[in-house]
């Protein structure tokens, strides 16, 4: 992968830098929030590790302008503030994971070859459709009610995720696994926070819902509510 790391702790940042070289990715460093937007713009790597106390513009900031452009590289999110606020603000601001400091190397690592890994395709699926849902999985284009919506790279992958199988459900341990590629222990919150975003997208006011959620159960995508 082509991977920017964005992060003003200079020392870290070259640890970074090698480690993800070691695992042969072209990997390109900055230490400044608005050349961070400037290079990812014009280079478009696949994934951004992104610090979020920088210098000129703060990583919440750098994601905000990234996604607004219509930017949907994946960004890992790593900085020392790990409160759940800030996880989940990165998270709605549009990022696919987060990682606090302090990390060991071989964890980020990990973490950044799972965001480089897609969902296995499905040859005979290329496009599905529930109701007035639409998507392409080859061009990951996606409408309702004949609008286009845009959806980040994890967001894409849940909504296709759940439209392979409409009507089943899906436990929040399983999307874990499936869009995550980790196992239960993972903090749950950050799917519910995943579901939150796609459904504001998906089921916009006005429309009728497609994405439910069924109590202490998981998630569903079906035309009409689950029973109970």
């Amino acid at each position: 992968m082509v991977i920017l790391v964005v992060e003003d702790e200079l020392a870290l940042s070259r640890h970074v830098v090698a480690a993800l070289r070691r695992e042969r990715h072209e990997v390109r460093a900055t230490h400044d929030g608005a050349e961070a937007v400037a290079l990812v713009l014009a280079e478009r790597p696949d994934l951004v590790v992104l610090d979020l106390n920088l210098p000129s513009l703060d990583g919440l900031r750098v994601l905000a302008r990234l996604r607004e452009a219509k930017c949907f590289a994946r960004v890992l999110i790593i900085t020392a503030r790990g409160d759940i606020e800030d996880r989940v603000a990165g998270l709605n601001a549009g990022a696919d994971d987060y990682l606090a400091k302090p990390f060991a190397l071989e964890e980020l690592v990990a973490r950044v070859q799972a965001l480089g890994r897609r969902g296995a395709p499905v040859a005979a699926v290329q496009r599905l459709a529930v109701a007035d849902l639409h998507a392409d999985v080859a061009s990951r284009q996606v409408t309702r009610a004949s609008r286009p919506v845009e959806l980040t790279p994890r967001e894409f992958e849940l909504l296709h995720l759940l439209m392979l199988e409409p009507g089943r459900v899906f436990s929040r341990a399983e999307i874990t696994e499936r869009i995550w590629r980790r196992d239960h222990r993972y903090d749950t919150r950050t799917v519910e926070i995943l579901v939150t975003r796609l459904r504001r997208k998906i089921d916009p006011p006005g429309l009728p819902a497609l994405i439910h959620t069924v109590r202490s159960v998981g998630y569903v995508l079906q035309v009409r509510p689950p029973a109970g």
